[in-house]
């Protein structure tokens, strides 16, 4: 078994079954959580015989050798050379071959679980560059949860269960390349599928990601200089890690540096678990637990009140719709939001997210952010903040509307946008396609292909007009919609009605009334008959 997909559909048909009358959204705290804990025993293992720094004898294992030569006095040297170069450290009794082995010989006593994560927590502090990304990062394995169990055997029980599944799939493919990064991703997924609402605040589908990574790195060249990019809300990551994937040379460590900020602790942890298992350093990610909208990204103002804005080259958001938000009157003196004269409504944020993003963009890059279609032509305070992004000094920043297929997100089945944007441009136009009928029916939620992917990133390169599918609007153009920006005022998709042959209808009509008129003699026949 190493095909990507049994492997990955495997697992998750097991982990779904020992779940059992536990939500998805708070198992996948339990399965996920302890396959980055083996990810990060396995990372130290190859740490340590690669950098030579145990020794190993003849037919000895890496955990063995480990356990034998990281002891007594020794030990405190050891940790502090691992935490040095991974950020973080795991000693011999707590490595996941340790944990195990207890499980096979039923040595594990519940509070094993307690210790082992309490052990970690306490290495996180060796290392201060890096205490940021890994303290607390398994603090929502709820290990006294009932549901595990009834009491404390019982749930450990449950933790020795789930530990064995995780232990017992293989993570390599036939070619021997590690999926351990693609099999996570495909369970955030899967968990998010069966965790519906609450499966949005969480995770983007992947060919949304896919749009928007395509759009941000396009023209990107490959050169020495990291490429930088942020994400506000940046849920578990995925959204980050489909950038890097689109990145010409992504892949090399240190290629892209990675920026997010997530209100939700649970889900800030999972982004942290998430980007680490797809091989990114934590000198490569600064992510931060905070409200985006009211601690701002991460520099902002001075003692002195001076802004200091830390600017992005990719900019990439899919914000919560119409959430609310404090739109205090004081934020209008906020750097963020001061040049365009209102506010966004309190009980619709999504401009404050756009204003947020854009306003940490630098001048060479792109942001693009997934939002309702209520954005592009609501009035207020929205319609005169649209009107200034368009009709900015430095000009109109709004480069792309793309309207996408109803019923894509999880939480939600509205119909969503990207909105993309600029801040150095050469014209004022804006591109308006909409794909909202290219998509493909997948069981209870609608997919996009590769070809309907590979139509809007034509579209948005070759930046033309398309009969019923995009429309280049000049500043003409939307000045005369007054700054409206829905997309049927661009782009027309209805069906052209058939003309009517007015002769026909009148021959069917005749036809109709002499086959009536047969039925109707026929039936009083038969009433005759019967005495009726």
């Amino acid at each position: 078994m190493s095909d990507l997909n049994t492997i990955s559909s495997q697992l998750w048909a097991m982990a779904n079954e020992l779940r059992g009358n536990m939500d998805a959204s708070e198992y996948k705290n339990y399965i996920l959580a302890f396959m980055f804990y083996r990810y990060l025993s396995e990372n130290q293992e190859q740490y340590l015989v690669s950098n030579k720094v145990i020794d190993l004898e003849e037919n000895q294992s890496v955990n063995e050798a480990y356990k034998k030569q990281a002891c007594g006095e020794d030990l405190k040297d050891y940790i502090e050379d691992i935490s040095s170069a991974l950020g973080y450290a795991i000693a011999p009794d707590d490595t996941w071959i340790s944990l195990v082995e207890k499980i096979e010989n039923s040595e594990v006593i519940p509070s094993d679980y307690q210790t082992i994560f309490a052990n970690f927590d306490e290495n996180t502090k060796l290392n201060e560059a890096a205490v940021k990304d890994f303290k607390g990062v398994f603090n929502d394995v709820n290990l006294g949860d009932s549901r595990l169990g009834a009491n404390t055997n019982e749930r450990a029980k449950s933790l020795n269960r789930i530990v064995k599944l995780v232990n017992d799939v293989e993570y390599k493919s036939d070619d021997g390349r590690d999926v351990l990064g693609e099999i996570y991703e495909y369970l955030i997924g899967q968990f998010a599928a069966s965790a519906g609402k609450k499966g949005g605040e969480f995770y983007t589908p992947h060919e949304v990601s896919r749009i928007i990574a395509k759009i941000v790195t396009d023209g990107i060249v490959e050169d020495d200089s990291a490429f930088t990019v942020y994400d506000p809300t940046c849920g578990s990551g995925s959204l980050l890690l489909t950038v890097e994937s689109e990145v010409p040379g992504g892949q090399k460590q240190g290629a892209v540096k990675f920026y997010g900020q997530e209100l939700n602790t649970t889900t800030y942890n999972l982004a942290r678990m998430n980007l680490m298992m797809h091989g990114v350093s934590f000198k490569n990610m600064t992510l931060s637990n905070a409200d985006t909208l009211e601690s701002d990204w991460p520099d902002g103002l001075d003692v002195k009140g001076v802004d200091h804005p830390r600017s992005f080259d990719a900019v990439v958001a899919n914000p919560p719709y119409s959430a609310h938000w404090d739109n205090n009157s004081s934020k209008l003196k906020d750097p963020r939001f001061k040049d365009y004269s209102k506010l966004a409504p309190k009980s619709k944020a999504d401009y404050a997210f756009v204003l947020h993003s854009l306003y940490h963009l630098n001048e060479e890059g792109t942001m693009a952010i997934v939002l309702p279609h209520g954005v592009l032509f609501r009035g207020a305070a929205e319609g005169e903040i649209r009107k200034n992004l368009i009709e900015h000094p430095s000009g109109n920043r709004i480069y792309a509307v793309i309207g996408l297929p109803p019923n894509l997100f999880y939480g939600t089945g509205i119909p969503t946008i990207i909105l993309v944007l600029k801040k150095k441009r050469s014209s004022k136009d804006i591109l308006f396609i909409d794909a909202s009928k290219d998509f493909e029916k997948n069981k209870n939620k609608n997919k996009l292909t590769d070809k309907n992917i590979e139509k809007i990133i034509k579209t948005y390169r070759d930046r033309m007009s398309i009969n019923k599918y995009a429309y280049l609007a000049s500043i003409e153009d939307i000045k005369q919609n007054e700054y409206n920006l829905n997309i049927p005022r661009y782009v027309d998709i209805s069906e052209e009605e058939k003309e009517i042959d007015v002769e026909e209808v009148k021959r069917l009509i005749e036809q109709d009334k002499k086959e009536i008129a047969e039925l109707e003699a026929k039936l009083a026949e038969q009433f005759k008959l019967l005495g009726i």
